[in-house]
C-alpha cells in the first residue's frame, strides 16, 4: 500500500501556510460575513460584526455586546445535584452568570443593573443551564440557528467539509447569540477525503494515496493538518455509516493499530470515534479514544474496559432509532434491528458506570433538538435526571468545559434556556424549550 510519508520521520504541516487564509475560505463557506451576521442581528453595524484584529492598523470594530439578562420568576435547577430553587433569579451580565439563586440571595446583582436589563418572567416555568450537544455537523450560520433554537448552546463538532466549524467557534466571541460555543473537529479522518481535500493546501499530497488516507503516517499527518488548522477535537471511525444503504456498518475501517496512530497524533485533544461493531468498538476504546459514538454492537467486555478508561458514550439514539421511518427498506430494517440493541447497550453501560452523553448528530439544518436526544436516552434507561445530565453537566466535562457550561453557577457561562415543565419530572420537557440564552443574547423569546 503506498504510504505518503516515511514512517519514521512523518513531518508536520508547512508552517508557512497562512492559517487566516485557510479560515477566511471556511468562513465564506459557512456564510459568515459581515452582512450576514449583521442581518441575523437585526441591523448591526460592520464595525460590531467584524471579523477578529490583526496586528494592523486598519481594523475598528469592536466585539457585540448585548444588555443584561434577568430570568426571574421561574424554578432554577442544578443539573449536577438535582436540586432547585423555587421563584428564582438568575442574572447574567457581560458574558457571565452575574448571580443566581432566591430574590434575597439575588438582590444586590438585580439592583447593579437595574434599568438597563432585560427583564424575563418565567414564573410557572423551568430555568436550565444550555444544554450541551456532543455530536452535531454545523457547517453554517443556519445550521447553527437551527442548533441554538433547540436550546443547544454549547456543541462539539462531529467535523466538517471545509473547516466551517473552526470559522463557527470563533464567532462567540464576537457575535454573541449567532452561534452556539463551538469545539470544532475539522475534517473527518476516514479513508477517502473527497472533496475536503480542498479544503487546505497541505492535503493536496493525500491525493496521490491509491487506496486512501490508511497507513499510520498519514493518519498521523492528516491529524497534524487538523490541529494545525484550529481543530480542538479529532473525529475518526472503526466502521462506515449505518445511514448508507450500500455500506455495512459492521466493516472494520481502521483497527486498534490504525486509531491509536490517530490518537498518538492528536497530542491529548479528545478523539471520537465513529464506531459500531463490536471488534470496531474495542479496538476504538483500547486505542484510547475519549468518547465512542453510536456504539450499537458494544460488547460487556468491552463496557468494562470504558469504565475502567474513562470513555464516554455517545449513542445518538435519534440517529439510529429514527432509520427505522425511512423509505429504504434497507434502512428502515436497520434501524429496526439496531433500536432496541441500542437502547439495551445504554442499559448496559449505565449499570457499569460508563458516562452517557447526548449527542443528535445533527447534519445541516436538519437538526433533532438536543431535548428529544434526552428523552430517548431516559426512554432506553435512564432517569429524568440522568438525561438531563447528559446534555449538561456530563457533556460539559467531556467538553472540558468544567463549571462554566451545565450549570448556572456564579461565574459561569450566560448560557440558560427555559423550559415549560419540570426536567426532573420528565425528560419530555427538555423539548419544551421556550427561551434560549446564548452568550448572553436572547436568541429565543416565547415567553
Amino acid at each position: 500500500m503506498m504510504c505518503l510519508h516515511d514512517h519514521s520521520s512523518a513531518p508536520t504541516p508547512a508552517a508557512s501556510l497562512p492559517r487566516r487564509g485557510i479560515l477566511a475560505g471556511a468562513a465564506a463557506l459557512a456564510g459568515i460575513s459581515v452582512a450576514s451576521i449583521a442581518a441575523q442581528l437585526g441591523g448591526a453595524s460592520a464595525a460590531q460584526a467584524g471579523e477578529k484584529p490583526s496586528s494592523g492598523p486598519n481594523y475598528h470594530g469592536s466585539p457585540l455586546t448585548h444588555p443584561p439578562v434577568i430570568i426571574e420568576g421561574g424554578t432554577i435547577v442544578d443539573p449536577q445535584t438535582g436540586g432547585a430553587i423555587e421563584d428564582g433569579v438568575l442574572v447574567l451580565d457581560g458574558g457571565k452568570v452575574a448571580a443566581v439563586g432566591t430574590r434575597d440571595e439575588t438582590r444586590e446583582a438585580v439592583a447593579a443593573v437595574a434599568g438597563r436589563a432585560r427583564v424575563l418572567n418565567a414564573s410557572g416555568r423551568w430555568v436550565l443551564p444550555g444544554l450541551v450537544d456532543v455530536h452535531v455537523h454545523a457547517n453554517a450560520l443556519a445550521d447553527a440557528r437551527a442548533i441554538l433554537q433547540g436550546g443547544a448552546t454549547s456543541v462539539r463538532s462531529g467535523s466538517s467539509s471545509f473547516y466551517q466549524d473552526v470559522a463557527l467557534a470563533a464567532l462567540p466571541a464576537w457575535a454573541p447569540g449567532v452561534s452556539p460555543r463551538m469545539t470544532p473537529a475539522g475534517l473527518f479522518i476516514s479513508p477517502d477525503l473527497g472533496d475536503s481535500l480542498l479544503a487546505d493546501p497541505d492535503l493536496a499530497p493525500l491525493a496521490t494515496l491509491p487506496t486512501g488516507v490508511r497507513e499510520t503516517a498519514d493518519l498521523a499527518y492528516l491529524t497534524r493538518v487538523n490541529l494545525s488548522r484550529g481543530a480542538q477535537v479529532i473525529k475518526t471511525r472503526a466502521n462506515p455509516r449505518a445511514g448508507i444503504p450500500e455500506q455495512d456498518p459492521r466493516e472494520l475501517v481502521y483497527n486498534q493499530e490504525q486509531l491509536s496512530a490517530v490518537v498518538k497524533a492528536a497530542r491529548g485533544a479528545g478523539v471520537l470515534c465513529h464506531a459500531y461493531s463490536a471488534e470496531g468498538i474495542d479496538g476504538a476504546v483500547r486505542a484510547g479514544v475519549r468518547s465512542i459514538e453510536h456504539g450499537v454492537f458494544v460488547s460487556e467486555g468491552t463496557i468494562a474496559e470504558m469504565v475502567r478508561r474513562g470513555t464516554y458514550f455517545t449513542p445518538t439514539m435519534d440517529a439510529i432509532t429514527s432509520m427505522a421511518a425511512s423509505p429504504n427498506p434497507v434502512l428502515a430494517a436497520r434501524g429496526k434491528e439496531y433500536a432496541p440493541i441500542l437502547q439495551a447497550a445504554v442499559r448496559a453501560a449505565k449499570e457499569a458506570g460508563v458516562t452517557i452523553v447526548a449527542g443528535t448528530d445533527s447534519f445541516g439544518t436538519d437538526v433533532t433538538p438536543i431535548g428529544t436526544e434526552a428523552r430517548l436516552l431516559a426512554e432506553a434507561g435512564l432517569s429524568p435526571l440522568e438525561a438531563l445530565q447528559s446534555a449538561t453537566v456530563h457533556a460539559a466535562r467531556l467538553l472540558g468545559l468544567g463549571n462554566d457550561a451545565g450549570r448556572l453557577v456564579r461565574g459561569g457561562f450566560a448560557d440558560a434556556i427555559v423550559v415549560d415543565a419540570d426536567p426532573l419530572a420528565s425528560a419530555s420537557a427538555l423539548e419544551q424549550v421556550r427561551v434560549v440564552v446564548a452568550q448572553g443574547a436572547v436568541v429565543r423569546n416565547g415567553l
